[in-house]
């Protein structure tokens, strides 16, 4: 199950516009990746994700790469604390 969340999350980071140059904080992640589960859903993502590696294999495979370490970062990172005021 993890495993499969984390493929979700992978392909939907990766179809999105966020750059490793923006250095992005750990809730940047994840609203971007809920935004494009929402926006194509699971099915949308990952068909973007085989187009990108059919047009353009070289860069897609630098892209998933940072995409796995961005991730990996989010995912052992700790939360900060969530305060409802």
């Amino acid at each position: 199950m993890i495993s499969t969340v984390q493929d979700l999350a992978a392909e939907a980071l990766f179809v999105s516009h966020l750059q490793p140059s923006e250095c992005p904080s750990r809730e940047m992640v994840e609203q971007t990746v809920t935004a494009m589960l929402l926006r194509h859903g699971s099915d949308g993502c990952a068909a973007g994700v085989a187009e990108e590696f059919g047009d353009h294999p070289e860069a897609a495979v630098r892209r998933m790469g940072w995409v796995r370490r961005e991730l990996g970062s989010v995912m052992t990172a700790p939360r900060r604390p969530h305060y409802a005021s």
